[in-house]
């Protein structure tokens, strides 16, 4: 499944700095605009697995998983 997300990105000085809008939390900071992108790709990906698993460890013993579109 490919999701995809907004970045919000800015250079300010000689650094670049970006969130990602539909994720409390992702933000990042890097020398270049490449880089950034590339670093708040990871980050996200970091958190939205860091999320999953902790969904599931608050859900317990027996669960069910359901994709819901928005």
């Amino acid at each position: 499944m490919n999701t995809n997300y907004t970045a919000v990105i800015k250079q300010e000085g000689a650094w670049w700095i970006g969130w990602i809008q539909e994720v409390p939390g992702v933000n990042c900071q890097e020398a270049s605009r490449e880089g950034l992108l590339d670093t708040l790709r990871v980050t996200l990906r970091e958190a939205l697995e860091f999320n999953r698993l902790d969904a599931l460890r608050a859900a317990g013993g027996e669960y069910e998983e359901m994709e819901i579109a928005v």
